[in-house]
């Protein structure tokens, strides 16, 4: 049982791992970031999935080496779903800071400062995105130590 607790742990630090330094490259370079997106989803997925497969173990009677292996194999959801909520959030935030009470306001702005504003939202939101993906890397990699 542990081989499987371990598997799900590698699977979830990598795939993160890779997609924080995606993201943080595409952040550097202010790129369109449709590839970052993909693999971020994907290792979203994989801390589900290692949540699911926690919580089978659990049932099935497995006794980790410490018990701080829960806590790190479950964390990685809850920092996906504060990671959304703060990417939604960042969105509004830059409007904020340039004066636009909503997304339709910003029509009103020349060609130049409508790309100003997306752009400063898409950066926002693959910053916030990254660093998340960094820190649930961390926590699996935790979790292995733990096992």
């Amino acid at each position: 049982m542990s081989t499987l607790a371990e598997i799900m742990a590698w699977l979830v630090a990598g795939s993160n791992a890779v997609a924080a330094v995606v993201g943080a490259w595409q952040w550097w370079r202010v790129t369109p970031a449709p590839s970052f997106w993909f693999i971020a989803r994907a290792a979203q997925a994989l801390a589900i999935a290692q949540a699911l497969v926690a919580g089978g173990l659990a049932l099935a009677g497995f006794e980790p080496g410490n018990w701080l292996y829960w806590l790190y194999a479950l964390l990685p959801v809850l920092v996906g779903f504060i990671a959304e909520g703060v990417r939604i959030a960042s969105a509004e935030e830059v409007l904020e800071q340039r004066g636009l009470p909503d997304a339709q306001a910003m029509g009103e702005l020349d060609e130049r400062g409508q790309r100003s504003v997306v752009i400063a939202i898409m950066r926002r939101e693959l910053g916030v995105a990254a660093i998340a993906a960094g820190v649930v890397a961390f926590l699996a990699l935790r979790a292995i130590v733990e096992i």
